[in-house]
């Protein structure tokens, strides 16, 4: 049983004025940004840039740029996919140092907007673009946390079935849920009993999908209910901000069910939600693009190597159980450790 009562939890652009810098391949010197002139900027992925996941990981990056370098930032929301290139093309003129571009949807405008303009500075948060000497990617391997989480869910679950779906079918989302998937199993191999995963099946490649990733959306929450209705008791939507669809659907179901958060730490940042959330699934954005921003800013050259997000560099990690730990196998910590040593070594593999 829960150790917390949610009958107490609530349920809850001016464009800046700047002097813009002609980039040719490198940032402006430290002399130069210590005038104020640095303008980091960034486009959303579809949807606000407070969703308390995905889009919402790269602003608190740009916030703490802003806070803690002193640059002047830029953001720009997409509220549909149109809105991506001119988005783009609007920070262009803006004369930005930086772009990042949020989401792997956003890579084709992206790539016709790099190669259009090659001395300014790109990155991409979950794709690249091929052949650009202009955008750095920036991947995560999810699937190595989700493997540790999956796990988790396994020992907390009491049906021992669980529960995911995705926004879209897409590698950056289908990723967590593999990951979620074969942690399962390997609870299930531990501890000699069978567990069952709705919603995705990384054999078959066929799952539980929304085909978009609207804010709490009714289809959102329709799948929730089906997997709690399947004796789901724990659920990992990989859908950016679904979690008022799920708790919903868990008051109406089972009020001892629980979730996963992706992307940020769910429970740490949002204490309405606490009560709802096991753990998250950390895909930490907010570290790489401060990085990218601040090498920069200090007068470090601009590079395309791929940064990639493991758990060996601290790019990914599960956030802390905090009041669900007494729920949770006493063992569990010890052995999410060596999980967690094994799939640095290759002895687990968290895509199967």
């Amino acid at each position: 049983m829960k150790l917390i009562s949610r009958s107490s939890a609530a349920k809850a652009l001016s464009l800046a004025a700047v002097s813009a810098l002609v980039l040719s391949g490198c940032a402006a010197s430290t002399e130069e940004n210590a005038a104020g002139e640095f303008l980091a900027c960034a486009v959303s992925d579809e949807g606000k840039w407070l969703d308390k996941s995905f889009n919402e990981a790269v602003y608190n990056a740009m916030t703490q740029a802003e806070s803690e370098l002193g640059v002047s930032i830029q953001t720009l929301e997409s509220k549909s996919d149109e809105a991506f290139e001119p988005n783009l093309t609007a920070l262009v003129e803006e004369g930005c140092d930086i772009i990042v571009a949020n989401g792997f949807k956003i890579a084709e405008a992206l790539a016709k907007i790099s190669s259009e303009n090659p001395d300014v500075n790109f990155a991409l948060v979950d794709g690249s673009v091929e052949g650009s000497t202009n955008v750095k990617p920036l991947f995560f391997e999810t699937a190595e946390s989700s493997f540790l989480a999956g796990y988790a869910a396994a020992d907390f679950s009491e049906s021992k079935v669980i529960g995911t779906y995705g926004g879209m079918q897409i590698t950056p989302v289908t990723d967590f849920m593999t990951g979620y998937y074969y942690g399962a199993m390997q609870w299930g191999k531990d501890n000699n009993q069978t567990v069952q995963v709705l919603g995705w099946d990384p054999v078959a490649q066929t799952g539980s999908f929304m085909g978009n990733f609207d804010d709490n959306s009714d289809v959102s929450k329709n799948i929730a209910l089906t997997q709690l209705n399947g004796k789901a008791d724990v659920i990992l939507p990989v859908a950016g901000n679904q979690f008022s669809a799920v708790t919903t659907a868990i008051d109406e179901v089972n009020p001892d069910a629980v979730m996963l958060g992706v992307d940020l730490d769910v429970a740490g940042n949002n204490a309405d939600l606490a009560p709802y959330i096991l753990t998250s699934i950390e895909k930490r954005m907010t570290v790489a693009v401060f990085g990218i921003i601040k090498s920069l800013f200090e007068g470090a050259a601009f590079d395309v190597t791929p940064y990639s997000g493991t758990l060996e560099n601290a790019g990914t990690a599960i956030s802390p159980f905090r009041d669900f730990e007494a729920d949770l196998s006493a063992d569990l910590a010890a052995r999410l450790e060596e999980l967690q040593t094994g799939i640095k070594d290759g002895t687990y593999k968290p895509k199967g």
